[in-house]
């Protein structure tokens, strides 16, 4: 069962959308060594816009996750890729779908 996530909003850079994509298809092998991120989702949400969602059991999966490969690679590519910082929302589920 989930009962946090992180709502990730990115803004890529004009002429970075592309690589923006590649990053975030090339996040998903490194969240599948996480067993504490139950469901993880790169996001295209408009033309520059992009996103990550992700859900954890507790706190502490989602402070691992923080402080895992993916987290490390955003924020060394940030500033390269993004118009502006990362905007990093904590939340919590209040219900959720999940395959069994």
């Amino acid at each position: 069962m989930v009962k946090v996530a992180l709502f990730v909003r990115l803004e890529a850079k004009p002429g970075k959308e592309q690589e923006v994509e590649s990053f975030l298809m090339g996040g998903l092998p490194l969240v599948e060594d996480e067993p504490a991120t139950i469901a993880w989702f790169g996001l295209r949400l408009g033309p520059a816009t992009f996103g990550i969602f992700d859900a954890f059991p507790d706190d502490a999966g989602r402070q691992a996750h923080l402080a895992g490969k993916v987290a490390e690679a955003l924020m060394a590519k940030a500033a390269d890729l993004f118009a502006k910082p990362p905007e990093i929302m904590h939340v919590d589920v209040l219900a959720a779908k999940l395959p069994a």
